[in-house]
């Protein structure tokens, strides 16, 4: 199995895992020095972030479902559809209202380790699926 197949089945797996909350089991499969973009603010890096991560889920229930998986190098991307339900997101009561959006993931492998994750979801998406809604700036009045 060539390199790219096989990052390709630990970014897989990496994410099924994700579902299950199986945080220990990811962090075998990954870096002490992993990282995280688009995710909480002031994460911390290695196993402490991924945990930390978790955390910021509060209770969870969550599945994953893999559209695409497309590999290059040390880069594995993954376009998924995320199906959850959670006592609140981002400050919002969630509890009862499964929430579904799409993400793109891209996850780093060196050493059949996954040490960097990017991560662009619909976030947005969620907020107006739990009632939040969007508006616009107030602007001054001309007296």
């Amino acid at each position: 199995m060539s390199d790219t197949a096989a990052n390709k089945r630990l970014a897989v797996r990496w994410l099924e895992l994700v579902s299950a909350g199986d945080v220990a089991e990811m962090c075998r499969m990954t870096s002490p020095q992993w990282t995280m973009e688009g995710g909480p603010p002031d994460l911390p890096a290695g196993h402490a972030g991924l945990r930390a991560l978790f955390d910021s889920f509060g209770p969870i229930t969550q599945e994953w479902t893999i559209h695409d998986v497309i590999a290059e190098g040390d880069k594995v991307v993954l376009r998924a559809t995320n199906r959850c339900t959670q006592d609140e997101f981002l400050g919002i009561p969630a509890a009862g209202i499964e929430q579904v959006f799409t993400a793109t993931l891209v996850l780093q492998i060196e050493d059949g380790l996954v040490v960097r994750t990017w991560r662009n979801a619909a976030d947005l998406q969620r907020l107006l699926q739990l009632g939040a809604r969007v508006l616009p700036p107030e602007r001054p009045t001309d007296a």
